[in-house]
This record gives C-alpha cells, sequence and structure tokens, in this order.
C-alpha cells in the first residue's frame, strides 16, 4: 500500500459506475482510485489515513461532451462580453464604453448578438450607428450560435468587402437594397472578417496557453474534470499538449479538429492537421477526433432540414436548408480517417444532416471499422425513424442543454419552423427508449458559462432554469436525475473515449471527484440549479476549492 493512501470516509459516494452503486467510502493513492467501499475501509486498518467529508456527497469529476475551452478563456480575459439577451440599444452602448478603453486603432471583439436581433443589426441604418459608436476602431461581433458575425465598416474594409465582394463558399454577405454590405456576415462570410484580425493583431501561443489555462480553472469551478474540445485548431492543442507537459493541464482533453473551416477562422485545418494530431498526444490530452459541420443553424435557415422551412415551398431550392458537403464527401472523411482510428463529432442541427450521419456511419460499420467513435452533435431535430439507429450503430447523441430549453434560440425555431417540428426539441426521452447513449455538454462560450448545473435541471424539467422564459420545452422528453447525472459522467466518457480512465468512480482510474454539499440525487430539482462544488479533485489533487478551509487531500 502506498505510504500516501488516503480514504475518504463519511459520504454517500455516487460512482455512477454500470451498477449505479452507492457507498460511503473510497480510497486514493498516487493520483488514482485504489479502492471502494468496504475495501476502502480496510486500508484503514492497514495504516492509511482517514479524511472525513462530514456526510458530503461524492460524483466523479463531470465531463462535458461539447465545449471550446480555449475560445471561453480567451472570452473571458480578452474579449468585448455581453449577454444574447441584450437589445439592440444596450448592445451599442455597450460598444461606446468598450472602445473608449481600446488603444487606438485595436479591434473589438467578443459577443454576442442574439439571433432574434438579426433582423435589427441587418440593415445599413444600424450599420451606420454601429460605425459612429465605435469611433473608428474596428468592431467584429460574433452572434449566440457562434456561425455568423457582425462587423462594422471599419472591419469590413480590413477584411476586403465591399459591394462587389462575391459571397464565399459556404457563406453570405447580407447585403441591403443598394448592394452594400450591411455588416451581417453568415457562415463562412464571417471567416473573412476573422482572418483580417488575425493578420493584424495574430493571436499566439502564450495567450493560447492562457486562455486555455482560464477555461480549464473556469470548468474546475462547477465540477468538471474532463471535456471533449468540440472544434480545436492546431494551436489550440499545441497549447493543451504544452501546458500537459508543464503539468499545468487540470483535466482530461479530447480534441476534435475540424476537417474545414467555416466558423473560427482557423489555418490550417484537414488532413495535414489531422494526420499531426499524434504529435500532440499526451497524458491527458487525446487528439482523437475531427470536426465536422454539416449544416448551420435554423435560425438563419442554414440548417438541413428534411421538410421545408416555415412559409417556403416544397420545390424551392433554397427551402431546406443545404449540408456544407456531399453524402459521398462526408462519408469519404469518415473511412478515411477511420483508417487512423480517428472518430468524428459531427455538427448536425436539422434532421436531414442527422439522417445524412447515420447513413455515413453505417458505411464505416459496414467495412468493418467498428470501434471508431462517432457523435451527432446537437441533433436538436431527429426523425422518428432514425432514432432506433443511434444505438444499431453506436452513434453518441451529443446533447447541450443549454442552448435548446427555453430561451432565445428555441424561440427563434417557431419563426422558421412550423408545428410541430418548432417545439419537438431535442427527443432525450425517445432517444433514450430506443438505446441510445447521450452524453451533454455546455457549448460554451455559445452558452454563456459552462456551468453544469442548471442544465442538469433543464434536463429534468425540460424548463428554463433563469426563470427568465416560461413554460416547458415538449415536456415529455424528461430525463430523470440520474439519467441526467450519467450523461455528465459515464456516458460523456464513453462517448469522448475516456472511460478507461474517467467517468466513473471505479478501481484503477483517475481520481477525478468532486465533493458537494448537498446530493442531487436526493434534493428538490429545484436545488441543483444552484448547486455548486465545495471541491474538485483531479488526478487527486485538489484544483478547486470554494473556500480556503475545503475538504484537503
Amino acid at each position: 500500500m502506498s505510504d500516501t493512501t488516503l480514504v475518504y470516509t463519511n459520504a454517500t459516494v455516487h460512482t455512477m459506475d454500470a451498477e449505479l452503486r452507492t457507498v460511503d467510502a473510497f480510497a486514493v493513492a498516487d493520483g488514482r482510485i485504489v479502492a471502494i467501499g468496504e475495501r476502502a475501509h480496510e486500508l484503514l486498518a492497514e495504516g492509511a489515513e482517514s479524511v472525513d467529508l462530514g456526510g458530503r456527497t461524492v460524483l466523479p469529476g463531470l465531463i462535458d461532451a461539447h465545449i471550446h475551452h480555449a475560445q471561453g478563456g480567451k472570452k473571458a480575459l480578452f474579449d468585448f462580453n455581453i449577454p444574447p439577451t441584450a437589445g439592440l440599444e444596450e448592445i451599442l452602448q455597450a460598444i461606446g464604453q468598450a472602445v473608449t478603453e481600446l488603444p487606438e486603432g485595436a479591434w473589438l471583439t467578443g459577443g454576442s448578438v442574439g439571433s432574434g436581433l438579426i433582423d435589427q443589426v441587418n440593415n445599413a441604418q444600424t450599420l451606420g450607428r454601429l460605425d459612429e459608436i465605435s469611433a473608428g476602431h474596428p468592431v467584429l461581433l460574433t452572434d449566440d450560435s457562434i456561425h455568423n458575425r457582425w462587423a462594422n465598416s471599419a472591419a469590413l474594409e480590413l477584411a476586403g468587402i465591399d459591394a462587389n465582394t462575391p459571397d464565399p463558399e459556404g457563406g453570405q454577405i447580407c447585403r441591403d437594397a443598394e448592394g452594400q454590405p450591411t455588416g451581417w456576415l453568415v457562415e463562412a462570410a464571417g471567416m473573412m472578417a476573422e482572418k483580417a484580425k488575425e493578420r493584424v493583431a495574430p493571436f499566439g501561443l502564450d495567450k493560447l496557453m492562457e486562455a486555455s489555462a482560464q477555461g480549464v480553472a473556469e470548468c474546475n469551478s462547477f465540477g468538471i474534470t474532463g471535456f471533449q474540445d468540440a472544434a480545436t485548431s492546431q494551436q489550440i492543442m499545441q497549447a493543451v499538449h504544452r501546458l500537459d507537459t508543464e503539468g499545468r493541464l487540470n483535466a482530461w482533453v479530447v480534441s476534435s479538429t475540424p476537417v474545414e473551416e467555416f466558423i473560427f477562422g482557423y489555418e490550417p485545418v484537414g488532413q495535414e492537421v489531422i494526420e499531426a494530431m499524434p504529435d500532440t498526444a499526451s497524458e491527458h490530452h487525446r487528439p482523437a477526433f475531427i470536426k465536422i459541420f454539416l449544416d448551420g443553424v435554423p435560425p438563419t435557415r442554414t440548417a438541413a432540414f428534411l421538410n421545408p422551412y416555415k412559409g417556403m415551398a416544397q420545390a424551392d431550392p433554397c427551402s431546406h436548408g443545404k449540408m456544407t458537403m456531399s453524402q459521398d464527401k462526408l462519408a469519404g472523411w469518415l473511412l478515411r480517417t477511420a483508417e487512423l482510428g480517428v472518430g468524428a463529432k459531427i455538427h448536425c442541427t436539422g434532421d436531414a444532416s442527422v439522417r445524412a450521419v447515420l447513413d455515413a456511419v453505417a458505411q464505416v460499420r459496414a467495412a468493418g471499422y467498428t470501434d471508431i467513435r462517432y457523435q451527432v452533435a446537437h441533433g436538436q431535430f431527429i426523425a422518428p425513424e432514425d432514432l432506433p439507429r443511434f444505438a444499431e450503430l453506436d452513434v453518441s447523441a451529443d446533447i447541450s442543454p443549454a442552448i435548446w430549453y427555453p430561451g432565445v434560440i428555441a424561440e427563434t425555431f417557431h419563426e422558421v419552423l412550423d408545428e410541430p417540428q418548432a417545439s419537438e426539441v431535442q427527443p432525450n426521452r425517445l432517444l433514450l427508449e430506443h438505446g441510445a447513449r447521450i452524453a451533454a455538454g455546455s457549448d460554451w462560450p455559445v452558452a454563456p458559462t459552462p456551468n453544469p448545473w442548471p442544465a442538469v435541471y433543464g434536463l429534468v424539467t425540460r424548463k428554463d432554469p433563469s426563470g427568465s422564459f416560461p413554460g416547458t420545452l415538449w415536456a415529455e422528453q424528461a430525463m430523470t436525475i440520474v439519467e441526467a447525472l450519467v450523461s455528465y459522467t459515464r456516458a460523456a466518457a464513453e462517448a469522448a473515449g475516456l472511460e478507461d480512465v474517467t467517468g466513473s468512480l471505479e478501481v484503477g482510474k483517475s481520481a477525478d471527484f468532486i465533493v458537494l454539499p448537498t446530493d442531487p440525487m436526493a434534493c428538490p430539482i429545484e436545488q441543483v440549479i444552484d448547486l455548486r462544488p465545495e471541491a474538485t479533485y483531479f488526478a487527486g489533487r485538489r484544483v478547486y476549492a470554494a473556500h480556503s478551509e475545503s475538504i484537503r487531500g
């Protein structure tokens, strides 16, 4: 037995293993779980040291299945921030204040502009107001999906965007009646401005490391000790790798690198980055997935649907949205990367793109690649006949509760989709009934925070935890509290390929756990909204404490 064995006792310990065992003690040595339950008590008699948890509750460290941690850290440290619920006047006023604190000519970047404001900002009059208030500074803000950008005239000029600029493939430069750009840039068009900003003010490796470390620390504060970054550039993977080799990475990180770039403006992307992924692998960093943005988002009618958007004719070629690549190209990417042992996280917000992924994975499975991990990311809308295919093909449903329970984004669905589809969002209960694996994530900073606890409440109640938006969203699809917590622990670890080291408290796994003042499985569900860990441990080390006298270890 190790001289440093600690036995944590007097606790309600939800192991979240396959049997969902609950015990009262567990033991940790050298960063690993070495005993559970009765065997942990036996170690005390053999000389191990006891840590009395005073009746608190312990869960495995939570796993966020879908996050943009470096972007979240960058936003917290370096960007202009305003909530997606802010109105146009509030945004303009905040921009006017923010630019007064910038050096001459510096860019103002950040977000986010709520999806419901598109019509208000997408016009020449508002562009004029933005230009006036920004006092010559280039301004480039994301919307709440991070798929689209709002730029002022200074940013448009630096990006080379004017009335004669053609729309890029996969994007749209919105224009007024005279053909002049309004500043609203859809999908790939926003990357023209992002790349212009990067040319003028590059965001270097040291800043990326700082942003990454900040993102991890934010996650730790909510009890998250592992996550899958949903769109990781080569530079971010290098930053994570360096943090790990320097002993400063306090979470398991699984990276998903884009095969094409429509959203973040990463360079390079594609095959050369995929082939170099193993160079950034380290003890706690697993670059093991590609990321494909197969469609856009419903509010801008860029998500791919089987049925036409509201008010549009079936025969209209633009009525269904469209995928960013053909079915053959999608299957080709999955087959080529399967040969490398690399899985895929695929952004799908319309039911047509979900079906395309399932069809492509069927080809991969038929080719003999049975163990490669695949995830449908978001999948708010799924055709009923496709529900059983998730389990049949071993495709995980990667869901982001914070962007679909009643709120700004969910309200926009009613503007672009007919009923009942607009209200039939995220069929979690049906997925579970068909045997699917559901892995939950935040999509931070699309969601304003990686905090999983309000999202757990949303999974169980189908209500807005903030209380700002009334009602429920397809209440019949509610999950139980146990199912919700599985989606943030064991299931998320399985989806990301981390189940060998984390996601449950079992002998041999990393000692990743959180200490809670209240048992989320026993308290009223309303209390879960404000639940926070008193302490978070990663590999046996305390990486977050709510207060200085928090539990030792």
